[in-house]
C-alpha cells in the first residue's frame, strides 16, 4: 500500500513533512487529471457508442424493409427475420452496455472527485493561511523587546494559540489528504472492474444469443447451399437461353408474332397517321383480339379499342399515300392509316387483318379468335417455319447424325462454314474460335437460307473428318467421346481446325493449294474446296494465272450458286477485283447468272464499281441484253436512292430479299 502522511510529523511541521506534503499534493493534482482525462474519454466513447447505435437501428429498418420486398421468397424471408431478430437483441445488448459504462466509469469517479475535492481546496486553503498568520506571530514574538514584559506574553499567548490553530487545521488537512488517497484506490478499481464486469456481461449475452442461435444458423447453412446449387443451375440455364438467343441470325428484320397466352392473333409495332394531323405519325403497339384491334401508344398508356367491330371493316393497301409500306383500314365511321416497316410486315398485317374478318363472319358466335387452320386460304406469313423441318433436312447429309467432333447423337448445332453439324457443347469451343474459323448457327432456334442447308447435305460430318481428320492415326490422336471433358474436347478442336495439325499436306504447299481452290470454285466441287482451304488456301487470294481472280469469282463464272455461298460464309471478300478490275459481281452479269447476281447484292456488292473499260455491272448486262439482271440491278439502285432521300438506313439484304428472293 501507499505510504501515507505521518500525523506526529505534521505536528512537527519539519522540513521532511514540508517536502512529503508537497509530493503528496503534486499526486493529487496529477490524479485528478488523470480522472478528469477518463471522464472525456469515457464520454467520447458513449456518444461515439450512441452514434453507432442510432446507425445500427437505421440499418435494422432498412433490413426491415428489405424483409418486406422479399415475402414472397419463404425462405429467404425466413431466414432475413431471424437475422433481424438477433440484431436487435444485440443492439439492445449494446444499449446497456454504453449505460453501464457511463455510471461505472463517469458517475463513479465524478461522485469521488465531487466528494473530496471542493473539501480538499477550502483546508488547503485554511491551511496555508493559517500557515502564513504561523509565520507572522513568530516573526511578532522574536521581535519584542525583553524589557517590554507586557507585549512579550501578547506575543507569547498569540503565537501560542497560532500554532495550535496551525497544527488543527494541518491534522485536518493530512487527514483528508490520506483518507482521499485512500478512497482513490478504491473507487478506481471499483470503476474499472464494473467496466469489465459491463463488457463481460455484454458479450456472455452475445454468445448466449448466437448460441441459441447455432441451430437455425445450421438450418439456414443448409438451406443456403441448397439455394446457391438452384442459384447456380438457374444461372446456367439463363446462360445457355442467352447463348440460344446470341446465336440467332440478328440480320433479319424484326417479324411480327402471335400471343398465344395472350390470344392475340398477330401483334407488333406500327405507325399511326393522326386523324388531326395528316403528317403526324406515331409508333403504337397492335394487336387483335377478340375481332377487335386494340392499340397501346406506350407501355404506360392502358389498351384502346381502335376498331370495335373488324366484321365492319375493310383493309386496302395505300398505295395513294407518300410514305412506304402503308395500309388502310376502313369502316363506316372512319378511316385509318397504318404503316409498318418493311414490305413483309405489311403484308403480314393485311392477311391477318383479312383473315380476321373472314374468320369473324364465319364463326360470330365465338368470343374469342383463333389463327387460320390448314385449311383456310390465308394463313399468317409472319408464322415460322417449322424447326424439325431444317433439323430433319441437316441430319440427312453424310454423317451428320451425329457430333463431327465427339460423336454425340443427334446434333443441335452446325458449323456453316464447314458444312458440320456439332453438339452444344463443342458449339460453344466452336465459338470461342472466332467467327472466321467457325460460325455457329441453330439448328432448331435460326432461320436457315437453302442454300446453307445443301452445304450441310453436299460436305456433311463424312467429308468433313475425311479432310481434317485425315492423319489422325498417324499423329497418334484419340477422338474425344461423348462424354469426354471439356479441356480435352477443345484441344481436340483446336489441333483439328485451327493448328490443322491432321490435315494432309501437299508438297506443292498454300500456293498450289490456291490454284486448286481456283479451279475446284469454278467447277463447283464443294469437297474440293472445301479441300483446299483446309490446305492453306487463301481464301481471298487471287491466281496469278487466271488474271489474278479471287475463288469467288471463279464460282460467279462457274455459275455455282452453292460454291458462292461457301466461300462468302468462309470470309470471301464479295468486292476483290481481278488485274482487269472485274469483281464477282461483274464475272456474274458477264455470265448472266441471276441467282449470283442477287446472292452477291444481298452479300454487299458495290454495283457501282467500274472494271478498266469504265463499265459497272449494270452496264455489263445492257450490253449482253440480260432482262432479268438489268431489271435487278435498276431494282436494287432504286431501293438505295429511296433510302438515301428518305433518310431510312437498312442494310442492303433487306431491300433485296423480298423483291428478289434468292
Amino acid at each position: 500500500m501507499e505510504s501515507l502522511l505521518d500525523f506526529e510529523e505534521c505536528i512537527k511541521d519539519s522540513p521532511e513533512f514540508r517536502l512529503t506534503l508537497d509530493q503528496f499534493e503534486a499526486d493529487v493534482s496529477l490524479l485528478e487529471t488523470h480522472l478528469d482525462k477518463v471522464m472525456k474519454l469515457c464520454g467520447k466513447m458513449v456518444a461515439a457508442g450512441q452514434a453507432y447505435n442510432a446507425a445500427n437501428q437505421l440499418f435494422l429498418s432498412g433490413l426491415a424493409e428489405l424483409l418486406l420486398y422479399q415475402k414472397k421468397e419463404s425462405v429467404i424471408m425466413s431466414c432475413l427475420s431471424q437475422f433481424q431478430q438477433g440484431l436487435q437483441e444485440m443492439l439492445s445488448f449494446h444499449t446497456m452496455l454504453l449505460d453501464q459504462m457511463q455510471r461505472a466509469i463517469i458517475q463513479q469517479l465524478s461522485s469521488l472527485c465531487s466528494q473530496f475535492r471542493p473539501q480538499l481546496a477550502d483546508t488547503r486553503k485554511e491551511f496555508v493561511r493559517i500557515g502564513e498568520d504561523l509565520e507572522t506571530a513568530a516573526a511578532k514574538n522574536a521581535q519584542v523587546s525583553r524589557h517590554k514584559a507586557a507585549d512579550a506574553e501578547r506575543a507569547s499567548h498569540l503565537l501560542l494559540a497560532t500554532r495550535k490553530c496551525y497544527q488543527h487545521f494541518a491534522l485536518d488537512y493530512c487527514l483528508q489528504l490520506n483518507t482521499f488517497r485512500t478512497q482513490q484506490n478504491i473507487d478506481v478499481l471499483n470503476s474499472v472492474f464494473s467496466f469489465v464486469h459491463a463488457q463481460f456481461t455484454f458479450f456472455h449475452q452475445g454468445f448466449d444469443l448466437l448460441r441459441d442461435l447455432e441451430p437455425s444458423m445450421k438450418t439456414m447453412g443448409a438451406q443456403l447451399s441448397q439455394l446457391s446449387a438452384a442459384c447456380s443451375a438457374k444461372r446456367k440455364e439463363l446462360e445457355n437461353r442467352h447463348l440460344l438467343v446470341q446465336q440467332r441470325d440478328a440480320s433479319g428484320e424484326p417479324m411480327v408474332s402471335s400471343g398465344p397466352d395472350s390470344g392475340d392473333i398477330i401483334q407488333g409495332y406500327l405507325f399511326k397517321r393522326s386523324r388531326r394531323k395528316s403528317k403526324t405519325w406515331k409508333r403504337c403497339w397492335f394487336s387483335i383480339t377478340d375481332n377487335q384491334l386494340i392499340y397501346r401508344k406506350s407501355h404506360k398508356d392502358d389498351a384502346a379499342v381502335l376498331f370495335e367491330d373488324l366484321r365492319l371493316c375493310a383493309v386496302k393497301p395505300a398505295e395513294h399515300l407518300d410514305r412506304r409500306f402503308c395500309f388502310e383500314l376502313l369502316s363506316v365511321q372512319k378511316c385509318c392509316a397504318l404503316q409498318a416497316d418493311s414490305e413483309p410486315l405489311q403484308q403480314a398485317w393485311l392477311t391477318a387483318l383479312q383473315g380476321s374478318i373472314d374468320l369473324a363472319y364465319r364463326e360470330r358466335g365465338d368470343a374469342r379468335l383463333s389463327l387460320p387452320g390448314a385449311g383456310d386460304p390465308a394463313p399468317l406469313p409472319a408464322t415460322p417455319p417449322k424447326r424439325p423441318a431444317v433439323l430433319s433436312v441437316a441430319l440427312g447429309g453424310p454423317g451428320n447424325q451425329r457430333c463431327c467432333d465427339c460423336g454425340e447423337p443427334e446434333p443441335r448445332w452446325a458449323a456453316v462454314n464447314l458444312g458440320a453439324t456439332v453438339c452444344i457443347e463443342c458449339s460453344g469451343i466452336h465459338r470461342s474460335l472466332g467467327v472466321h474459323l467457325s460460325k455457329v448457327r441453330s439448328l432448331t432456334l435460326d432461320s436457315w437460307e437453302a442454300e446453307q442447308l445443301k452445304l450441310l447435305c453436299v460436305l456433311g460430318n463424312d467429308v468433313v473428318n475425311a479432310i481434317y481428320e485425315a492423319r489422325c492415326s498417324e499423329e497418334g490422336r484419340v477422338k474425344p467421346r461423348p462424354d469426354s471433358p471439356r479441356s480435352e474436347r477443345e484441344a481436340w478442336i483446336r489441333d483439328k481446325y485451327v493448328e490443322k495439325r491432321f490435315v494432309q499436306r501437299r508438297p506443292a504447299g498454300g500456293a498450289g493449294a490456291g490454284l486448286r481452290l481456283y479451279q475446284a470454285s469454278v467447277a463447283g466441287d464443294l469437297v474440293s474446296m472445301a479441300t483446299a482451304l483446309a490446305e492453306g488456301a487463301q481464301v481471298n487470294g487471287g491466281v496469278a494465272e487466271e488474271e489474278g481472280r479471287t475463288a469467288l469469282i471463279g464460282a460467279a463464272v462457274g455459275g455455282s450458286l452453292l460454291a458462292c455461298e461457301f466461300l462468302l460464309q468462309n470470309g470471301a471478300n464479295v468486292n476483290r477485283r481481278d488485274l482487269r478490275g472485274r469483281g464477282a459481281l461483274h464475272a456474274a452479269a458477264t455470265a448472266g447468272h441471276t441467282g449470283q447476281v442477287c446472292l452477291l447484292l444481298k452479300r454487299g456488292a458495290n454495283q457501282y464499281a467500274a472494271d478498266e473499260r469504265g463499265q459497272d455491272p449494270l452496264a455489263i448486262a445492257m450490253e449482253t441484253a440480260n432482262a432479268d439482271i438489268v431489271t435487278l440491278l435498276r431494282m436494287a439502285r432504286m431501293n438505295e436512292e429511296m433510302r438515301d432521300s428518305e433518310g431510312v438506313f437498312s442494310t442492303a439484304g433487306q431491300s433485296l430479299v423480298n423483291p428478289f428472293p434468292s
